[in-house]
């Protein structure tokens, strides 16, 4: 028997279109209050991109004030400030206005026919340049040590301008100011420039370099250190002698190559070396340790140095420097794993004070069993520091406290090499403290215009630092220079 089902009622039919029905405003209800939602974040987004909007330009603005338009001092500008607002306002002087007629303006005088010659013109005739009997010239020349221009100032003057610009880091404007102000005479922001170019060239031309490079060539141990600072385009090419610090052509730009100083000094300060480098890659670097020194260099960290080894008795690497970097590595934690580090700066300080013991014993050589138990206190938390974090997590390459173990064991020769010289100091401290001058010079100044510019202030530096250190007074080693007799660095004796 087949059965044949039924179809649906009438009811049936009703009861599932209201079901369809009630899903179906079940689902506008739900995008409507999708829809609510998404407009409420649109607005919210579109609120926080315009007061974005606001602060951004609120920055802008900010960033592109100087101190023609706030009260920032000039010493705060950005680089180029002073260039830019000198090429708007002679582009703005260049303008022509549209009211203005061609020819001469209301108020300019004329030129008509006069009588030639003129009845009233009065003529000055120039002194004699020498007696017509004897022939002794009339007009005296320069004292020693004066500038023969057409504006000649003493050596007391020379001086001031000259200690001003290099060791007080007055720029050339300020140090013309407060020369008028303390002595009484006016001077012009160009001569005080210029003062230190003449002052370079007498350097130059007695080869102060070349003796200061034989000089450092000689000594048995050298530190150096190396500095960025700001350096203005025009290329690096020296400009023409008192044409050195012209406004750059371009608006203000950086020099390319992240400009440095090079500090070059013996670890007494006795002498003292500043070179301008165009960059800090290691052949400008390694090209500023004197060719035939063949001593120990105290160094920082960096890589380059490390290509002088085939040259030099050794390389001692700064301890004050791996101090630091110990140090910076005990403040990662987690609380107590990183002590290692702590430790290390502990077994350094110990051997230098073991090496200070040594030499006021007058020995000439550490302990062997002191020595030898320092180093495998050493070796062990280098070790340590290496283990524990090999894989320990971190935002940009390997851990540092990774990254310092591995040095430390690289160079675990060079570090020690203080405990087995005892000419060598643990420290590069006498470099560093003589790139202080350019970081402070930089700081008030704010840059140098070329490296030109540069070279002729680390010249300049270089020779009142080693003079001074030589019982030599800056103002007297200023005179001497200026009377062609400058202070040199003493020769090595020939063997």
């Amino acid at each position: 028997m087949w059965l044949v089902p039924e179809e649906p009622g009438l009811a049936d039919v009703i009861a599932g279109q209201r079901e369809l029905l009630s899903r179906l405003r079940a689902v506008v209800e739900a995008k409507d209050a999708e829809v609510t939602a998404l407009r409420a974040e649109l607005a919210a987004a579109r609120d926080r991109e315009r007061r974005l909007e606001l602060r951004l330009a609120e920055l802008e603005r900010r960033l592109a004030m100087d101190s023609s338009d706030s009260g920032t001092p000039s010493s705060k500008e950005p680089i180029g400030a002073r260039e830019r607002r000198r090429a708007l306002r002679q582009e703005s002087e260049r303008e022509r206005r549209k009211d203005r007629r061609r020819g001469g303006q209301p108020g300019h005088p004329g030129r008509g026919l006069a009588r030639d010659p003129d009845p009233g013109e009065r003529k000055d005739a120039d002194p004699p340049a020498q007696c017509r009997r004897c022939g002794t010239a009339v007009i005296a020349g320069p004292p020693p040590g004066a500038h023969a221009g057409s504006v000649s100032y003493g050596p007391a003057l020379n001086g001031a301008a000259i200690l001003l610009t290099s060791y007080g880091n007055v720029p050339p404007e300020r140090a013309a100011n407060v020369m008028g102000m303390l002595l009484g005479v006016p001077v012009s922001a160009g001569w005080v420039d210029k003062a230190s170019a003449r002052l370079s060239r007498q350097l130059e031309k007695a080869g102060f370099e070349e003796a200061m490079c034989a000089a450092l060539a000689a000594e048995p141990v050298l530190a150096a250190d190396e500095t960025p600072v700001n350096v203005l385009a025009p290329g690096t090419a020296p400009q023409p002698a008192g044409h050195e610090d012209e406004d750059p052509e371009d608006g203000g730009k950086r020099a390319p190559g992240a400009p440095h100083v090079l500090a070059v000094r013996t670890p007494g300060e006795r002498l003292t070396w500043l070179q301008a480098l165009g960059s800090r890659r290691k052949e400008d670097v390694t090209g500023g340790i004197p060719a035939r020194f063949t001593g120990f260099l105290i160094t920082d960290g960096y890589t380059a140095y490390q290509r002088l080894l085939s040259r030099l008795a050794g390389v001692q690497q700064c301890c004050q420097h791996v101090i630091r970097r110990c140090r910076a590595v005990t403040k990662l934690g987690p609380g107590g794993l990183q002590s290692w580090a702590a430790d290390v700066i502990s077994i350094l300080r110990e051997a230098h004070q073991a090496v200070e013991e040594a030499r006021a014993r007058g020995d000439t050589a550490l302990d062997p069993e002191q020595l030898e138990k320092l180093r495998q206190r050493y070796d062990e938390a280098a070790a340590f520091g290496i283990t524990h974090n090999r894989l320990r997590d971190w935002h940009d390459g390997n851990h540092p406290g990774y990254a310092l173990g591995c040095w430390l064991q690289q160079y675990k020769e060079q570090v020690w090499l203080f405990t087995r010289e005892f000419a060598v100091e643990w420290t590069s401290n006498s470099a560093e403290r003589a790139v202080r001058g350019p970081k402070r010079h930089q700081a008030v100044s704010g840059y140098w215009h070329t490296l030109a510019t540069l070279a002729r202030w680390c010249r300049i530096r270089s020779y009142l630092d080693s003079a001074a250190n030589h019982g030599l007074r800056a103002l007297d080693a200023i005179r001497a220079a200026l009377e062609g007799k400058p202070w040199l660095p003493p020769l090595p004796a020939l063997a």
